[in-house]
């Protein structure tokens, strides 16, 4: 194992309890949680690698797609990768989605902002997709048309993600925002460094949030197509989602100066709302 691998789960897991939507909820069944937790982690481990490990992330990056393949013959070494082990054989997993989790990690290393909307949305396709993808697996759900609209709604999750965090990206280098999208509102990137969020900057972030809210809606088609604790889980991503992009909104788009999160009471009120109309339709 590179010394530039965390080799402790915990402080990698510990994540989990601040993200956005409920990762496992602990009203699913313990086996469910067990497997969606083990995709987590490793996400949690890819990106690890790909935006905080020292020295050489695409050595890293490398380390961990062989780790992969080991995992997929239960010979893994690194603590997360024993623990995904079991899930892909019980849950029947391809190796596929998972590479696309790393794939992203790379591109992030040699791409650094995106030209158009489209451009962004590809990416996220390698770094927000595979997830949902596997989730649904996971539950036994996974079609042509779940998948097309999970993709949706992990997309959705993924840029609500690049929104609440322009100044923790660009500290990073990168910039999420479709760089045509700064151009046409006369936006630079020394308004995303600035001490709080500007007109020109409010307007683009408010165009991109419509954007996402658009995306999160084939989320209701999703959870209506869902029964028992998948619709309960996929209900608590998209909530959970919504209620973040919400709280960007509530905010007047101020993510400079402030960080918007959704209360509990907003968080629990956005997942009924889309159990609700799940059940209407």
């Amino acid at each position: 194992m590179p010394m530039s691998v965390p080799s402790r789960p915990e402080p990698i897991m510990a994540r989990a309890a601040t993200e956005n939507f409920p990762v496992a909820s602990r009203l699913l069944p313990m086996g469910l949680r067990t497997h969606l937790l083990a995709i987590y982690g490793f996400a949690r481990l890819v990106d690890e690698l790909g935006d905080e490990a020292p020295g050489d992330r695409l050595a890293a990056l490398d380390w961990l797609s062989a780790e992969l393949d080991r995992a997929f013959t239960d010979t893994a070494t690194h603590p997360l990768l024993r623990a995904l082990a079991p899930t892909i054989a019980a849950c029947e997993l391809s190796r596929e989605p998972f590479e696309r989790l790393i794939e992203a990690n790379r591109v992030d290393q040699r791409v650094h902002s995106y030209e158009t909307w489209s451009g962004l949305l590809n990416y996220c396709h390698l770094s927000a997709d595979p997830v949902g993808e596997l989730v649904l697996c996971v539950f036994g759900a996974a079609s042509p048309e779940r998948i097309a609209r999970s993709n949706a709604v992990c997309t959705a999750l993924q840029l609500t993600e690049h929104w609440q965090d322009i100044r923790e990206d660009l500290a990073r280098g990168r910039v999420y925002l479709p760089l045509e999208d700064l151009v046409r509102h006369g936006c630079t990137i020394e308004d995303l460094a600035a001490e709080r969020v500007g007109e020109r900057l409010r307007r683009v972030l408010a165009l991109e949030a419509t954007r996402t809210a658009n995306l999160f809606r084939e989320g209701d088609a999703l959870v209506a197509s869902l029964r028992g604790w998948p619709r309960l889980a996929v209900a608590g991503y998209a909530g959970g989602g919504r209620a973040a992009l919400e709280a960007i909104a509530l905010a007047d788009y101020e993510v400079l100066a402030l960080s918007p999160r959704p209360t509990r009471r907003r968080k629990l009120g956005a997942i009924v709302r889309v159990l609700v109309r799940a059940a209407g339709g």
